[in-house]
């Protein structure tokens, strides 16, 4: 079976890092084939099937990344077409899904498609999965994410490691790299949180000035994967501390997508991340600079005086763009691929079988808290308690509203208060008198909007049942769920009417499954 066949690549992750490994292998085999003129080795990689459909979909201009996914997909003797997206009716408000659903079935099994939409690929491949198999299609329609919006590029970041290895003796035990740049907006940066997994260990170092440094969400993911990360305001004050990384990733500022106070201190910025003549006593022999192009014509980070330098490693790394987009065309077409041999669990998380609403046996004793409607104690009714455990009275009282919207629980009598544990925090409380049933779809809503809070259910004076919440390890099928991410694909202001769906961080947070971006439990839901 080739696991590769009609496979989507719309984050790094949706290739694990074995698969990765033999990918590499894979584009380092055929690129020796075609500087040698192996025809017997290039044809085993080509599709050379006139009828087998790839469809170039750029939503948003990109020449680089486009004119190589078209010599790709020359390469392979097959079907290339292209959506002229300028008369498109995707322009005149057409749903994506659709648009995409039609071409699917004009024989079409892969498509490129680059937009600022971010998540736009996975829910692609989701809905064009379903439209396949509900209309009886002999394939299931595959997804290669080309960039979208501030997201991800995974076939730049498959570029990029790619070329680290040719300069590594392709090794994979280790990698020391400086990404130097508008670390901030550029998704071929963001990429590399998990890119470089591929490597047994991980040095990272971040130089841009605090403006431009690395989203936070994005070096947590860093430490997360166990990289060992440092970061720095300039390439003068990297370049003091002596253990300079031999292997240097520039990137291009787009200052002007920040608005008028940054644009005012540009020159600051540009220095602090541009190469100078003068660093380059300071660098260590064979170190190579890479930049994922174009440059700035009047300002690049990296000087074209270099251009003629041992330093380009640049224009090598361009080149292998095309050569990894051969590779993958045809992994996907399911050309090559038989060979890979799985490994056991690559693909399966823990999270699935996670169990959070902890039910607790209840003393059968008379409460021994005070829960109360005024000076009444409950007879009847549900108690929430160790609410936001920990944050200011303001913050608590903030989030047991949304709560309570969010539980149905706005209807009727009932209160709330903060209160303090014996370790002097504050902490919420919510009580509702009266008999309530709360089946495990309300259990599951109350673990998503307070995590590691307490529900008391009361009856006849007693706690008759009492749960402990914990964050779930997804969040999904509720209909008041919205990413906060506007250029969400989930998002309500794009139209498309896709489900939010989250799952949780390592640290605490809820990623959005289309665009990634990290959410506290409190910023999951729609305004109530």
């Amino acid at each position: 079976m080739n696991v590769f066949a009609s496979r989507s690549l719309c984050v790094i992750e949706d290739f694990s890092i074995n698969e990765r490994r033999y990918f590499f292998q894979k584009v380092h085999e055929l690129k020796e084939a075609i500087l040698s003129g192996d025809e017997k080795t290039m044809d085993k990689f080509r599709i050379n099937d006139p009828d087998f459909g790839i469809y170039e979909v750029f939503l948003e201009d990109s020449t680089r990344t486009k004119e190589s996914f078209r010599n790709a997909a020359k390469f392979h003797h097959a079907k290339v077409s292209e959506l002229l997206c300028s008369s498109s009716s995707i322009n005149k408000g057409e749903s994506y899904a659709d648009t995409f659903n039609m071409l699917s079935g004009y024989s079409n099994r892969i498509f490129i498609v680059r937009s600022k939409v971010e998540g736009l690929t996975k829910w692609l491949s989701e809905e064009c999965s379903e439209y396949a198999e509900r209309n009886g299609l002999p394939y299931r329609p595959a997804f290669i994410n080309a960039g979208d919006g501030k997201h991800e590029h995974p076939t730049q970041e498959l570029l990029d490691e790619f070329s680290f290895l040719e300069d590594l003796d392709m090794s994979f035990d280790s990698i020391h790299v400086a990404l130097v740049g508008d670390l901030y907006h550029g998704r071929t940066v963001h990429s590399k949180a998990d890119g470089l997994k591929i490597f047994n260990h991980v040095k990272v170092d971040l130089i841009a000035p605090s403006e431009l440094m690395m989203p936070e969400s994005y070096i947590e993911k860093m430490n997360e994967n166990g990289f060992e990360v440092t970061l720095y305001p300039s390439i003068e004050e990297y370049l003091r501390k002596g253990d300079v990384a031999r292997l240097w990733y520039f990137t291009r500022p787009q200052l002007e997508r920040m608005g008028e106070r940054i644009l005012q201190k540009q020159d600051v910025l540009r220095e602090a991340i541009t190469f100078r003549k003068d660093f380059l006593p300071l660098l260590k022999p064979g170190t190579k600079f890479y930049h994922p192009l174009p440059r700035h014509k009047e300002h690049p980070t990296i000087p074209t005086w270099l251009d003629k330098t041992d330093l380009n490693g640049w224009e090598r790394q361009a080149i292998n763009g095309m050569y990894c987009r051969m590779v993958l065309l045809s992994l996907i077409a399911g050309r090559i691929g038989d060979d890979y041999v799985p490994v056991p669990g690559e693909h399966d998380s823990d999270l699935k079988t996670e169990e959070y609403i902890i039910r607790v046996e209840p003393s059968g004793k008379k409460k021994d808290k005070n829960y109360s409607e005024g000076v009444r104690p409950i007879s009847d009714g549900i108690v929430i308690d160790h609410i936001c455990k920990g944050d200011d009275p303001g913050d608590i009282r903030t989030h047991m509203r949304l709560i309570s919207s969010v539980l149905g629980l706005d209807d009727g009598r009932g209160g709330e208060w903060i209160s303090t544990g014996s370790d002097g925090k504050y902490k919420g409380i919510i009580f509702r008198p009266g008999c309530r049933t709360l089946e495990r779809k309300d259990l599951k809503r109350l673990a998503a909007v307070a995590p590691h809070c307490t529900l008391n259910i009361i009856k006849d004076g007693r706690v008759v049942e009492k749960y402990r919440t914990h964050m779930p390890p997804r969040i999904y099928n509720f209909d008041d769920l919205c990413c906060q991410n506007e250029a969400c694909i989930s998002n309500p202001v794009n139209g498309e009417g896709v489900p939010s769906s989250f799952i949780r961080t390592p640290d605490g947070h809820f990623a959005c499954a289309y665009c990634g971006r990290f959410h506290s439990f409190k910023e999951i839901w729609k305004k109530h």
